[in-house]
């Protein structure tokens, strides 16, 4: 497959659809949008009644809306999808599907400065018009603040070390660009591993500039409240963070993956899991090389 200048190409198509539309005249969402090629696998599943959200924070999203009245595109952040779909006069919803990777027209657009394979701009924001850039974090965060973001974001052994070496280099001269953070960075990564450690260490920045976790856990959250009896929460995961939290609120309705009883002590759990996680098959993995991290889980509302 050909993916160069692609917006996104859809993991787990076809698996995570099946497992999402259970009611053709249902009202569903997809949460992240991107290129839309779940939306698109979603209304082909529709009927007529049905409807679909589509939820996307960036602005470049909104050129890839399909033509379909059943459609409607939400610019927002999939963390207030309650408040939004209270407001389009839907308090329950049939599913929600997620597929929290990141868009390859993110990583190939060297003026968001997501990839270290590109120099551009230090920014990193889904929503350019808001919040703060990579260039803010790694200029004016502590040390302190520094190493435990790419401890807990990347992950990573070292990352005392890495934010040593990013104070030290920035008390030269600031770090605006992509090219500046490499060099910051560089000498505490190992030559064998640095491909590797350089894309944590830029997961790790993204994942604060654009608070993933505290949106992740948001819109979760909201699902247990959002979703009807036997609605779908589906959802793709691509590093241990995030599947954590997926999978505890799956298993037990909450982030912390605290299984709460009644006072007979009777399990309150709002989801039933369906199914084994599913991963992709070779294929899929030799097509798309960033699929080969997906995880997906589908839960049913109880």
């Amino acid at each position: 497959m050909d993916i160069k200048g692609t917006y996104h190409v859809p993991v787990l198509l076809k698996q995570s659809v099946d497992g999402l539309v259970t009611d053709p005249d249902g009202v569903y969402a997809d949460a992240t949008f991107g290129g839309g090629g779940h939306s698109r696998e979603i209304l082909s599943r529709l009927s007529p009644k049905g409807l679909l959200y589509g939820f996307d924070q960036d602005a470049d999203a909104r050129n890839n809306i399909p033509g379909d009245s059943r459609f409607t595109f939400v610019y927002g952040n999939f963390r207030y999808m309650r408040n939004f779909m209270r407001w389009y006069g839907h308090e329950r919803l049939t599913g929600i599907l997620a597929d929290l990777g990141v868009s390859w027209h993110h990583f190939d657009d060297s003026s968001r400065g997501f990839s270290f394979r590109f120099d551009g701009p230090a920014d990193m924001r889904m929503n350019q018009k808001e919040g703060l850039r990579a260039a803010d974090v790694l200029n004016d965060y502590t040390e302190e603040n520094l190493a435990r973001l790419f401890r807990l974001y990347g992950e990573l052994y070292n990352g005392r070390q890495l934010a040593r070496a990013v104070v030290r280099y920035r008390t030269n001269r600031r770090i605006e660009t992509v090219t500046g953070l490499v060099e910051a960075v560089r000498p505490e990564i190992g030559r064998e591993r640095e491909k590797k450690d350089l894309a944590k260490v830029f997961q790790a920045i993204r994942m604060e500039v654009n608070h993933e976790v505290d949106a992740l856990r948001e819109m979760l959250c909201s699902s247990v409240g959002l979703l009807e009896k036997g609605g779908r929460l589906v959802v793709i995961t691509y590093h241990s963070i995030e599947d954590r939290m997926v999978k505890n609120l799956m298993k037990s309705g909450n982030i912390e993956g605290e299984v709460k009883t009644d006072f007979y002590g009777n399990r309150e759990v709002p989801f039933r899991c369906i199914g084994k996680p599913v991963t992709p098959d070779a294929g899929e993995q030799a097509d798309n090389p960033r699929s080969r991290s997906a995880k997906l889980r589908i839960a049913e509302r109880v």
